[in-house]
C-alpha cells in the first residue's frame, strides 16, 4: 500500500493525540511536514517521525507534495488555513469546530467544491462503539419515536488553561464551554436524533472562572423537529473531570452514554451495556473520547476508497449552528427559531412564491406544501392553499 503524505498545522496540546495516532499509522500514512508559529513545537513533533520537515511559516507547507493537511490550530484560524491548503490542492481534516461562524464555514466549503478536495471534521466520540449501536438502533426504529434527550458536562479547567492568546476570548476561541468541551455533546445528540433542533433557550453564564470573557456555564431546552425536547447542561469549574453523560429517550426504551460506555435498555429485552474497546491510557489529553484515531483510519480509507469522508462540513456547520442558537438565545434573553429553521422557512416561502407565479396562467394558485414551521403550528400537517390571482397579490 503507498503511503499518504499527510501535514499538520498547530502542534499545540492536541498535536500529541495525533502523534500517537500516526505511530500506530505509519504503513499508511506518512507524516511529512509540521507547522507551528513556535518553530521549537513544530521541530519537536517532527522529531518522532524520520524524515518530517518542518516550519514556523504555512507557505513552507503549501509547498510540499502532501495530499492531506490536519488543521489543529486555534478555532479563529481554522477557515484561513482550511482554504490555503484546499487551495493548494490538499484534503483538509480540520479540529473542531468547523469554524467561527456558519459563514466562515461555507467558505471552506465553497473552497474544497472548487478544488475537487474533501473537507472533513473531527467530532471522533461518533465512532465509540455504543454510540454507532444506538445509531443503528435508532435508524432501525427499534426505539420508536424518539421522545427526548439529556447531557451534562460537568468539567474542570483551571485558570492555567487560559493562559494562552486565544483561549477564553470571544474574537478567537469564539466561547467557552460550549464551543469547546459541550459541543461533542451537541453534536451527539444531534447525530442520534436524526433530525435537527427548530427551537432553543438558552443562558450562558460567567460565574467563577473570571480571568476569561466567555461562559463558563450553559444550560438550553433545545426542541427537535420531531417534537423531542433535549436538556442541556454544562459546565467547567467542577472539581475534575466527571465522566459526561448523554442519553436518549424514546417511546420503547434508553440508550445513556457514560463516559465511553453505553447501556441500551428496551422494552421486552435484557438491558446491556456495549463497553469501548480504546482503553484511557492514551497519549495526549484524553478528558473524554479517545476515538481520534478511529476517525482517522476512517478517514483515510475513505480517501483511497473514492467516498465521501466522515463528518463532513455541512453537517459540522450544523453543530456549529447550534452553538451559535445557544448564544444568541442567552444574547436576547428569549426562546429563539434556530438560524437553519429560520432559512428553511424562508426558503419554503420563496419557493411557494414561485410555484404562485409558475401556475399563473390558470388564473388560479394550487399549491401543496408540507411540514411548514408557522409560529409553532400547522406542522406535520399537509395543506390545500386555493388562490386566485388577485388573492395571491401577483
Amino acid at each position: 500500500m503507498e503511503k499518504i503524505k499527510a501535514g499538520i498545522i498547530g502542534c499545540g496540546r492536541i498535536s500529541s493525540v495525533y502523534q500517537a495516532a500516526f505511530e500506530n499509522m505509519k504503513d499508511e500514512v506518512e507524516l511529512a511536514f509540521v507547522v507551528d508559529k513556535d518553530v521549537c513545537r513544530a521541530r519537536k513533533l517532527a522529531a518522532a517521525f524520520p524524515g518530517c520537515g518542518y516550519s514556523d511559516k504555512l507557505e513552507d507547507l503549501l509547498k510540499q507534495p502532501l495530499s492531506v493537511v490536519h488543521v489543529l490550530t486555534p478555532h479563529y484560524l481554522h477557515k484561513e488555513h482550511a482554504v490555503a491548503c484546499l487551495d493548494a490542492g490538499f484534503h483538509v481534516l480540520t479540529e473542531k469546530p468547523v469554524a467561527l461562524t456558519t459563514e466562515d464555514a461555507d467558505a471552506m466549503i465553497r473552497a474544497a467544491d472548487r478544488n475537487g478536495r474533501q473537507l472533513g471534521v473531527i467530532f471522533q466520540n461518533r465512532y465509540i462503539e455504543g454510540i454507532q449501536e444506538v445509531k443503528k438502533l435508532i435508524e432501525q426504529g427499534k426505539f420508536g419515536r424518539i421522545t427526548g434527550a439529556f447531557s451534562t458536562l460537568n468539567w474542570w479547567r483551571p485558570p492555567s488553561y487560559y493562559e494562552c492568546d486565544w483561549k477564553g476570548s470571544w474574537e478567537k476561541e469564539g466561547g467557552g464551554v460550549v464551543i469547546d468541551q459541550a459541543i461533542h455533546s451537541l453534536d451527539l445528540v444531534r447525530y442520534l436524533m436524526g433530525c435537527e433542533p427548530v427551537k432553543v433557550k438558552g443562558h450562558i453564564d460567567r460565574r467563577i472562572l473570571t480571568n476569561i470573557e466567555v461562559e463558563d456555564v450553559a444550560d438550553a431546552a433545545i426542541t427537535f423537529e420531531n417534537g423531542a425536547v433535549y436538556s442541556f447542561f454544562a459546565c467547567n469549574y467542577y472539581t475534575s473531570n466527571s465522566p459526561i453523560r448523554v442519553e436518549i429517550s424514546g417511546e420503547n426504551g434508553t440508550a445513556l452514554l457514560t463516559q465511553n460506555e453505553v447501556l441500551i435498555q428496551l422494552k421486552g429485552q435484557e438491558p446491556r451495556t456495549i463497553y469501548p474497546s480504546v482503553g484511557p491510557d492514551v497519549k495526549g489529553e484524553a478528558y473524554w473520547g479517545n476515538y481520534h484515531e478511529i476517525q482517522l483510519r476512517d478517514f483515510y480509507r475513505c480517501l483511497r476508497e473514492g467516498r465521501p469522508v466522515p463528518t463532513d462540513p455541512e453537517d459540522a456547520k450544523r453543530t456549529l449552528g447550534l452553538v451559535l442558537d445557544i448564544y444568541r438565545s442567552s444574547r436576547e434573553n428569549r426562546e429563539i427559531i434556530t438560524e437553519r429553521q429560520a432559512a428553511e422557512d424562508r426558503r419554503r416561502k420563496n419557493n411557494i412564491v414561485f410555484i404562485i407565479e409558475w401556475y399563473d396562467f390558470t388564473g388560479y394558485a394550487i399549491l401543496f406544501f408540507e411540514e411548514m414551521y408557522v409560529r409553532g403550528c400547522l406542522r406535520g400537517h399537509k395543506w390545500l392553499v386555493l388562490l386566485t390571482i388577485k388573492e395571491a397579490g401577483l
